[in-house]
């Protein structure tokens, strides 16, 4: 996604956070109208796409970063900086269960949305959702955490 600092900071605004918490339905809902407008679909997917490319740069800067939504931003910061920036052992485990099980949750929904078995893709979107919302939990836990650290190696909050 290309995002540099200026881009970051607006990303953490809770606008941001929240407004892409429905995009994997919505996708889904756009794949599933193959059925219905048959190419015309693409329109919608495409739309989509372009949207989830400009959603961290859609808003201003949030006045606050003391919310949810902001905190997780900062934690998925720290969580791809693990490298250079090393984070709490039980948050990169946990971290990577998560994404690991929301990635394996594509598998119904590919299935339902190739099959049009309406449960399968219903079942494989909310559990890919559900583990990408606890992953962002997960993420705002780690960005409270590294806050009580030392500044040395940690990344800025703004």
């Amino acid at each position: 996604m290309a995002m540099g600092e200026a881009t970051w900071a607006r990303h953490a605004n809770p606008w941001s956070v929240w407004t892409r918490v429905p995009l994997l339905a919505l996708f889904a809902l756009a794949i599933w109208s193959r059925i219905w407008i048959g190419w015309w679909c693409l329109t919608p997917l495409l739309l989509l796409v372009a949207w989830t490319i400009y959603n961290p740069r859609a808003f201003p800067p949030p006045a606050s970063l003391d919310n949810w939504a902001s905190q997780a931003v900062l934690g998925e910061r720290h969580w791809l900086a693990r490298k250079t920036a090393p984070i709490p052992q039980h948050h990169a485990r946990w971290a990577m269960v998560l994404f690991v099980l929301s990635g394996l949750s594509i598998i119904p929904l590919a299935y339902g949305l190739w099959a049009l078995e309406p449960w399968a893709a219903f079942l494989g979107a909310m559990l890919a959702s559900t583990f990408k919302l606890w992953f962002c939990d997960r993420m705002a836990w780690l960005a409270s955490d590294m806050a009580q650290k030392p500044m040395q190696g940690r990344l800025q909050q703004t």
